[in-house]
């Protein structure tokens, strides 16, 4: 279960139905005579039964599917990323309620999205996978390292192409200075340990004949805003 660090709150302002459609008392369908239904069916037309009645005492609110899908996309990162969530309609919680919040003050567009610390994404076209990485850091699930590579004067499109091949190279980086190439790596926490990733960049990368030397550095603990 998610900490206090790791809950999220979604707002949400939904609309409350308009609708003509009416179901008769159950009284009148009871009785099962046309004449009993027509008058139900009068007494709507005439102004004298409220929608509530119309949808069976129960307010009907439904929820705009551009809102509808940030609420999803919500969902489905939070998840991915280990937060909780609270979605809230303001307008079923309250004119109260929504004006002692501090985080909807000078909210003009919803959905608004908050962070445990506070960030703040607000309207539709603000929720983008990126954006809502950046709010959700998340311990990242591989073993992520990071190799300098210094190379003899050569093809470098040819190194390029051969690094390119390994599927534990995610990034290449073309440097100036002491260092030629940086080179992201990234492998499965069940295949890879310290020992293991220094092995790979020993056999796989320094065999390649025009790298000269190597540097590696290999993180205690990675904390990524990317999307995973």
């Amino acid at each position: 279960m998610a900490d206090d660090s790791h809950e999220l709150t979604l707002y949400v302002q939904s609309k409350k139905a308009v609708t003509t459609f009416f179901r008769p008392p159950a009284q009148a369908v009871a009785q099962g005579t046309p004449e009993a239904t027509m008058a139900a069916v009068g007494r709507v037309e005439s102004g004298s039964s409220s929608m509530g009645d119309a949808v069976g005492g129960n307010p009907v609110f439904f929820l705009s599917d551009d809102q509808a899908r940030c609420q999803a996309l919500v969902e489905e990162v939070a998840a991915q990323r280990g937060y909780g969530l609270k979605v809230v309609d303001i307008e079923k919680v309250g004119r109260l309620e929504r004006l002692v919040t501090e985080h909807l003050r000078g909210v003009q567009r919803f959905p608004v999205l908050i962070s445990p610390l506070g960030q703040r994404l607000q309207g539709v076209e603000a929720f983008t996978e990126d954006a809502l990485a950046a709010i959700m850091p998340a311990d990242l699930k591989s073993v992520r390292a990071f190799t300098y590579i210094k190379v003899r004067g050569g093809d470098l499109d040819k190194i390029k192409r051969l690094l390119e091949t390994l599927p534990e190279v995610k990034e290449l980086h073309f440097l100036t200075g002491d260092w030629d190439i940086l080179v992201v790596l990234d492998f499965e926490p069940s295949a890879a340990n310290k020992r293991r990733v220094l092995d790979f960049v020993t056999e796989r990368i320094r065999g390649i004949p025009e790298v000269l030397d190597t540097s590696t550095i290999v993180p205690e603990y990675t904390l990524t805003k990317f999307p995973l």
